[in-house]
């Protein structure tokens, strides 16, 4: 072997090595911050979602009452922009129910937008869903990147 090819495989190899170490930190870092979500209950998550929401230019954010809330969570507006939120604390994606539920609960309360807010990820059919309802989906990537922007 000659001297140019054991440098290029010893870089080669350290280069799996760093991506394989960002992937153990990003499953773990990740791990970690659902976590802290497992011991919310859905109104907990409520709450923090609205104060998360204050703290990033939401005005006027009102969460609904726990039941008849139409599908609806959280009142709010930003900009002159009126927010319906439907907010799901689940362990797994959120289904198309979550995005009927801020389908039907926009109108009900005569918002500008409607959007489900989560700590999870979302299944192909609420994406799919959401498109055509024009409904906003902010998962727990959009989730955490709101926590870390101070």
């Amino acid at each position: 072997m000659t001297e140019a090819v054991f440098y290029i495989m010893l870089f080669a190899g350290l280069i799996l090595a760093a991506a394989a170490v960002a992937a153990v930190f990003r499953y773990y870092g990740k791990s970690r911050y659902l976590k802290r979500f497992d011991e919310m209950d859905g109104r907990d998550f409520e709450y923090y979602c609205a104060q998360l929401l204050e703290r990033h230019g939401f005005c006027e954010v009102e969460v609904t009452k726990g039941s008849g809330d139409y599908g609806v969570d959280i009142l709010a507006e930003k900009e002159g922009i009126t927010y319906a939120i439907q907010c799901k604390c689940y362990n797994n994606p959120v289904g198309v129910k979550a995005v009927q539920e801020a389908y039907a609960g926009r109108d009900y309360y005569d918002r500008m937008v409607g959007c489900v807010l989560t700590n999870q990820y979302f299944t192909k059919a609420a994406i799919d869903a959401a498109r055509k309802l024009k409904i906003l989906l902010w998962d727990g990537g959009y989730l955490e990147a709101l926590e870390n922007e101070r």
